[in-house]
């Protein structure tokens, strides 16, 4: 049997990816195989497929860091033919065959059965950008951030990650302050329930050690100057939860608002959380929202994650336009989420 995959190879000393025509024994190795219904694009799908960053560690490598799917054989008894299954991170589309591809096989420690109330496409729409807003909140909240304690700022707004992030921390009651450098987006944002819009363009980052206090929480996709005048700018206490580095990889900053505010800087690896943790976050993402203070499980507070608005903050494409996805992505031309629906191409 051969199916369509969109493989990543190296030419010179860069990356690019195309469509080729895959059997199940081209792929790596695994327990389960599963037919994957749908993938989405995610900034470091889009650096592997473009060449632009230096992001996959074996070459050739199918392409795609998350899949949604059906089970069509597994040797593991934790699966079984016919369950609908996801996976997101590990080393998919990085040094494992990943979800660009009709089909995929992978370790069965890395499956997280599809949870109660959502869809195979939902999965995808949430995907790695909706599990790491959702993990970013969960480790904020296990550092004593409350809607109470102040406004939280959530930067790259019209991003992936960024876009859920809004949405999910509006439902749980904070105060939530969208950055961007896009000011044809801002009704956009605030249709996601962002309270204020800050525009980058106007925005003075300042040279000081310490800037006004304005913060009592940030989630932060951009990383360089901008995260380092967040830390400027946090309230006594703050915490930042950094994910992304869309604004660049170095971080200037001094020690002086950690020892002097109390400043706590988080960073957050989707990739390689443990299945207990990941599966609690998966399992908050299917639930409507609950008051923040509901409770805990023995991983976490219990308010629900799921984005009321989701649909908004999605669009899908058909397999075939993933290329010309992955360049739109990193010139900036999209935002929110990209779904790739898989099929084999006419």
């Amino acid at each position: 049997m051969k199916f369509s995959a969109y493989r990543i190879y190296e030419e010179g000393d860069k990356s690019a990816g195309r469509f080729v025509e895959l059997a199940l024994d081209d792929l790596d190795s695994g327990e389960v195989v599963i037919q994957v219904h749908y993938s989405s694009v995610n900034y470091k799908d889009a650096l592997a497929a473009t060449g632009a960053g230096k992001v996959i560690r074996r070459f050739p490598c199918v392409g795609g860091v998350d899949a949604a799917g059906v089970v069509v054989s597994s040797s593991d008894a934790r699966f079984g033919v016919g369950d609908a299954v996801l996976v997101t991170g590990y080393g998919m589309g990085v040094d494992h065959d990943g979800g660009f591809a009709e089909y995929v096989r992978v370790s069965a420690d890395w499956i997280v059965p599809l949870p109660q109330g959502l869809t195979l496409f939902d999965a995808m729409a949430l995907g790695t950008a909706g599990f790491t807003a959702a993990l970013s909140i969960h480790r904020l909240e296990q550092n004593e951030l409350r809607p109470k304690n102040g406004k939280l700022i959530v930067t790259g707004a019209t991003g992936g990650v960024s876009s859920l992030a809004i949405q999910m921390l509006t439902q749980l009651g904070y105060h939530v302050v969208a950055l961007t450098g896009k000011d044809s987006e801002h009704d956009y944002l605030k249709s996601l329930g962002a309270a204020e819009i800050l525009s980058r363009k106007d925005l003075s980052m300042g040279i000081r050690p310490l800037e006004k206090a304005q913060w009592a929480g940030a989630l932060d996709a951009v990383g360089g100057e901008t995260l380092a005048w967040l830390t400027r700018t946090m309230q006594q206490n703050g915490v930042i939860a950094s994910f992304g580095n869309a604004g660049g990889l170095e971080l200037h900053t001094t020690v002086l608002p950690f020892i002097l505010r109390g400043v706590r800087l988080i960073g957050i690896d989707s990739a390689a959380t443990a299945m207990p943790l990941r599966r609690e976050i998966w399992r908050r993402m299917a639930d409507d929202p609950l008051r923040p203070d509901s409770g805990q499980t023995s991983v976490g507070l219990r308010a629900g994650l799921r984005p009321k608005l989701l649909a908004q903050a999605v669009h899908t494409v058909p397999f075939a336009y993933l290329p010309q996805v992955c360049s739109q992505l990193l010139q900036g031309k999209l935002r929110g989420r990209t779904v790739v629906e898989i099929k084999p191409l006419a």
